[in-house]
Formats: structure tokens, C-alpha cells, sequence
């Protein structure tokens, strides 16, 4: 199918900077332009940009507030939604939703393919929207960066999907840990079921007829052009492409590494080295991976009017923290009868596995395991909701909430007040963030969801160079592989740019 090239289509950064002078005008001054002629109990209207998928829960858990406007590239797979909120005014181009409804959105959910996260999210906070982008935060290094500094330019309320961060069990897993409850932690071990989508598979040959409903110009977005071809790409199945996905860890390292992160600080690695199962092909990711990364002793500088991440714990004091090797595990073999799928065998060495297949009676298919030099700490579960521990001196592993150790250690993180699911307290904190106007109060705002998505995302670098990477984080290069650049910061299509 041949489609025209409408004006919206053809709007550029230029054309954003025109809408939004009195947007910065207010944003130079600290205030959202929402809040203005509002109160704190007036209804966002939200923008939703990728409406099927994931952005139906995300959608739905605004719900609270008024959904203004729907946009999905294809109208036929977010019908469900279309039906759900009839007032909302639909849009397949994110730019045109800004250009006619720009001026009526408080904020923005972003639900979109890995690749488009940046493009949109930047382009909506440039507008002076409030974002909720799904994980992981972007497809490449450069764009976590970039936006991580945009949020702090524009002052916008900004969450990261990992809903995991709302989770009463994760945030006093982070406190315990901090509180030094298993001793200097220097082995991590994550892993997961994932992929439950084919990988490892070559660009088919040929095209299909694009569906009448579906704007795939629009979807391709800044990835290189490719045909159409059904079924292949979208929907979901998008993840394993390198051109539109991030692989198992962009899926999933911003649940399951999450604990870890936050307890740990583990930003700015020194080392990362991957095994490809399978082997790479330059297509899509492979059906297994184990990956090492090293991170050296780490000092955290805490100041005491800063309120988040670590400064409850340890107000006006430096945090230290011994190096540690984190491996991650995801897939495994790919099968003989169906490369395209693995047999789920990579998981970490069995002798560190002992006690929690004997406390669950097996090995579960995902799982976050600490080691300390006084006891281990392990969660089940993808997002760190619930987590067991073993002291060096007791036979097995006890919940947290029955453990008497643990019972002596203060409560020192708030906890996110609001009901529902997890899901759901997600983004409820993120809405009374806005009303409030206090960046601060999203435990995975940008500030926080941009280091944490960069060290997720050099494990995909690492895979596709197919050599261990040295890292400089400052400045965001591989020293021993300058053939990593361009997976660290993508060209983009042309008349796709970052806002």
C-alpha cells in the first residue's frame, strides 16, 4: 500500500520549537503549564501514544483522569481501546496528536516499540508533557542520556515502566541490603525465562500488502526501512529485531536487575563480555545469552536536600560499595527442530542454585540471586516483589517478612501509598508527581531509569560487537572498540530526530 506524505508527517524539530515558547516560558519558572488555572484535584488529560499492547494497561491505569487522545500507528489493533474511551480523539501520527491537541495534553504515555520510545518521549517533554515511557527506557545509550538531561532541562514529571518500583517488597529489599543485612555484596546472578518471542532468525525475503489500517511508515519510525511482511514484525514479535527491539535483557534487566540496581548502585561498568547462543547474525538477538559485567568500587555522594534513591538511607554521608561481577542469563540452547526457540537451559551454576531448589522444589524460570560475604539473597519473582533470606549461619532460606534479623532494620524508603496492583501504583505516583509538581516523588523518573537502562543496554552492545567491551561511562565510548559506536548512538532515518 502507497501512502501520501501529509504535512504532519513532515513536521520537524523547527515546528516543535514554534509550539512551545510559552511552554518553556513556564517551565522557566518550575511550573508544569497545566497547573496553571488548575488545582491539584483537576484531571490530567492524558496523551497515549502507542494505544494497543501494553499501552491498554497503561492506558487503563490513567483512567482516573481524562483520556484525551489515542494514537496508534495501526486503528484496526487498538479498536478494543477506541471502543473504551469514545471521547478520546484518535490520531495514527504522534506529531499531528501534538500539533492540533498539543495545547489540551497535560501528559504523555508512551507504549510504543523499543525504537520509538526516545522519538516520542523527547518530542513530548520538549512540549513541556509529563512522560510515562515504558521500559526499557530507550533503544540506545545515547538517547537514555539524552533524556535523562532533558528531564532535568524541562523539569517535567517523569516514570519509567518498571512497575516492579512500586512494590512495597523491593523497596525494603533495598533498604535491607543497604543496611548491610548479607554483608559487602560481590556476585550478582539474574535470570529469566525470556525469550518467549523467536530470536536468532534472518530477514525473510519478500514483502506483503501493508494493511489498510496500519501506517508502517510511521512505525518504522527512525529504524532503517525494511517491507512489510505479516506477522513478522509487529505485533510483539518486534522485540527479537535488532533494528526495533532491545532482546531478553531490554525486556526484562529493568525488572529483574532492578533490585540489584537500586540496593547495589550499579551504574557505569567497567567491563561487559557476552556469549551469543547461537551466534549473532545482524538481524535479531540471539536465542541465549550469558553476560558478565564488572563493576569497580563505587562511592555514592549523598546530599541531604536531595530526597531519593539512597539519601533516606545514609543523609549527608558517602555510600561505599565493594566491586561486584553481575552475570546475566536469558534463553538457552536453541532447539534442533526450531532454532528459533531455546530449551531454557541457561541459568546460573547449579552449586549456587542448591538451597532455593530445595525450599521451592525447583529452579523457578526467572530469579535474582545476591551474594554476600554474610548471606545470600534471592527473589523469585521478575519484579523483587517478594525475596528470601539466608545469614550465614542458617540452614535455609526465611521470607523477609519472618526473618528476626531483618525485623530490626528501620524502614528508612517511603513507600508508595496508593492501591491496586503494582501496575497501577506506577502510574498513580507518577499523576500525583504532576498534580504535585515534584519530579522527585517517581522512584524510577529519568534520573534514576536512564543509568539503569544504559547499563542494561551495554549488554546488547556487547553482544552485537562480539568481544568483551572496556567501558567509559564519562565518555560514552567503548575504549577497546570503536566499531561499538554505532550501536551505542543510532543514525537515524532521516526526517526522524531526537527533540
Amino acid at each position: 500500500m502507497k501512502k501520501t506524505t501529509s504535512p504532519s508527517s513532515r513536521w520537524n524539530r523547527r515546528d516543535f520549537l514554534k509550539t512551545t515558547t510559552l511552554t518553556a516560558g513556564a517551565l522557566a519558572f518550575g511550573v508544569p503549564t497545566l497547573l496553571r488555572g488548575q488545582n491539584l484535584n483537576s484531571k490530567l488529560n492524558i496523551g497515549v501514544i502507542g494505544a494497543a499492547g501494553k499501552g491498554v494497561s497503561d492506558t487503563d491505569c490513567c483512567d482516573g483522569e481524562s483520556i484525551y487522545a489515542l494514537c496508534d500507528v495501526d486503528g484496526e489493533y487498538c479498536a478494543g481501546q477506541r471502543q473504551k474511551y469514545p471521547q478520546a480523539k484518535f490520531y495514527q501520527d504522534f506529531r499531528k496528536m501534538f500539533d492540533e491537541s498539543g495545547k489540551n495534553i497535560d501528559a504523555v504515555t508512551v507504549s510504543t516499540p523499543d525504537h520509538f520510545h526516545a522519538i516520542a518521549a523527547s518530542h513530548a517533554m520538549r512540549l513541556g508533557k509529563a512522560v510515562y515511557c515504558q521500559k526499557p527506557m530507550t533503544q540506545t545509550i545515547y538517547e537514555a542520556r539524552y533524556l535523562r538531561d532533558l528531564a532535568k532541562e524541562t523539569g517535567v514529571v517523569t516514570q519509567m515502566g518498571n512497575q516492579g518500583s512500586a512494590a512495597d517488597g523491593l523497596r525494603r529489599a533495598v533498604e535491607c541490603i543497604q543496611a548491610g543485612i548479607i554483608g559487602p555484596v560481590h556476585d550478582v546472578h539474574i535470570w529469566t525465562n525470556r525469550p518467549i518471542w523467536p530470536q536468532g532468525m534472518a530477514r525473510p525475503n519478500g514483502s506483503d500488502p501493508v494493511p489498510e489500517t496500519l501506517d508502517w511508515d510511521i512505525w518504522i519510525g527512525p529504524a532503517p526501512m525494511r517491507p512489510y511482511k505479516k506477522g513478522v514484525y509487529e505485533p510483539f514479535v518486534w522485540r527479537g529485531w535488532l533494528d526495533f527491539g532491545t532482546g531478553a535483557i531490554g525486556d526484562m534487566a529493568c525488572h529483574t536487575v532492578n533490585m540489584s540496581f537500586r540496593a547495589l548502585h550499579l551504574v557505569n561498568p567497567t567491563e561487559i563480555e557476552a556469549e551469543a547462543f547461537g551466534g549473532m547474525n545482524g538481524e535479531s538477538y540471539p536465542i541465549g545469552s550469558k553476560i558478565r559485567f564488572q563493576f569497580p568500587a563505587r562511592k555514592l555522594e549523598i546530599e541531604g536536600e536531595h530526597k531519593g534513591f539512597f539519601s533516606f538511607l545514609h543523609p549527608h554521608k558517602t555510600i561505599e560499595f565493594a566491586p561486584v561481577t553481575l552475570w546475566w542469563y536469558d534463553g538457552g540452547q536453541p532447539l534442533p527442530d526450531n532454532p528459533t526457540n531455546h530449551d531454557d537451559s541457561n541459568k546460573p551454576p547449579r552449586e549456587l542454585l542448591v538451597d532455593i531448589a530445595e525450599m521451592l522444589g525447583e529452579v523457578p524460570g526467572s530469579g535474582c540471586l545476591l551474594v554476600g560475604d554474610n548471606g545470600t539473597v534471592f527473589s523469585p519473582d521478575d519484579y523483587g516483589e517478594e525475596f528470601f533470606v539466608k545469614l550465614r549461619d542458617d540452614k535455609k532460606f526465611m521470607h523477609f517478612k519472618k526473618h528476626p534479623a531483618l525485623a530490626q532494620i528501620p524502614q528508612v524508603i517511603p513507600r508508595n501509598l496508593f492501591t491496586g496492583d503494582n501496575d497501577k501504583r506506577q502510574h498513580l505516583e507518577w499523576i500525583a508527581a504532576i498534580k504535585e509538581n515534584k519530579p522527585e516523588l517517581c522512584y524510577s523518573r529519568f534520573a534514576i531509569a536512564a543509568p539503569f537502562t544504559e547499563t542494561t543496554l551495554l549488554g546488547d552492545v556487547a553482544l552485537r560487537v562480539g568481544k568483551k567491551i572496556e567501558w567509559d561511562s564519562q565518555a560514552m565510548r567503548a575504549i577497546n572498540a570503536p566499531e561499538a559506536a554505532q550501536y551505542i548512538k543510532r543514525e537515524n532515518r532521516a526526517g526522524w530526530t531526537l527533540a
